[in-house]
C-alpha cells in the first residue's frame, strides 16, 4: 500500500486515539494560601474539580501541614480515616478518583478554619466530545477561579493506542 492510501488511515487513527485533556492545578485559597481564619468553602464552591486535576497547598512548612481524612475527621478536626499527609509547604496532590476529598491542617489549626472538602467529578472518556468539553470546562474554570493556575497535561494514552499510532506513522513514512 502506498502512502497516499495510508494517509486516511493514519488520520482516522490519530482522530480516534488522540484525546488530550487539560488538567487544572487548583491552588487552595488562591492568593491567601493555606492559612488559619479563612473560610475555604466559598473557594471550593467556586471551582469544579475533575479526575486528573491537582489540588495544591501553599503554606509555611514550619507551622502548618495537610492531612487527607474522611468525613468524620473533617467534621471533627481529627485524624479519622487518615489517607495521606504532606508537609513540604508546597504540596501538589493528584485528584485521581471521582469522590469527595477532605483535607485538614493537623497542627490544631483545623479548628481555625484550615479545612477544605472538594468533590471530584469523573471525565467521560467514551463521549465523542469529551476531550473538547473537558478542555472547555477547564478553560471556563480557570477564567472563573482566582488563584488557579492552569497546568496543561496530556493524559497518558493506552499502550495499545500509542503502539498503533507509532506503527501507522512508521508505515506512512515508509520505515
Amino acid at each position: 500500500m502506498d502512502s497516499a492510501h495510508l494517509r486516511p488511515i493514519l488520520f482516522l487513527l490519530l482522530s480516534s486515539v488522540a484525546t488530550f485533556v487539560s488538567a487544572t492545578d487548583h491552588i487552595v485559597g488562591g492568593n491567601h494560601g493555606w492559612n488559619p481564619n479563612i473560610n475555604y468553602t466559598p473557594w471550593a464552591n467556586n471551582h469544579t474539580f475533575y479526575v486528573g486535576d491537582l489540588i495544591s497547598f501553599r503554606y509555611q512548612k514550619q507551622m502548618y501541614n495537610v492531612f487527607e481524612v474522611n468525613r468524620t475527621g473533617y467534621d471533627n478536626c481529627t485524624m479519622d480515616g487518615l489517607a495521606g499527609n504532606w508537609s513540604s509547604g508546597k504540596d501538589f496532590i493528584p485528584l485521581d478518583e471521582a469522590k469527595t476529598y477532605y483535607f485538614i491542617c493537623g497542627n490544631g489549626y483545623c479548628f481555625s478554619g484550615m479545612k477544605v472538602s472538594v468533590t471530584v467529578h469523573p471525565l467521560n472518556a467514551s463521549s465523542p466530545s469529551s476531550s473538547a468539553a473537558a478542555t472547555a470546562l477547564n478553560a471556563t474554570d480557570a477564567s472563573h477561579t482566582h488563584g488557579s493556575a492552569a497546568a496543561p497535561r496530556l493524559c497518558a494514552w493506552p499502550p495499545a493506542a500509542a503502539t498503533l499510532l507509532i506503527l501507522a506513522a512508521a508505515a506512512w513514512l515508509g520505515i
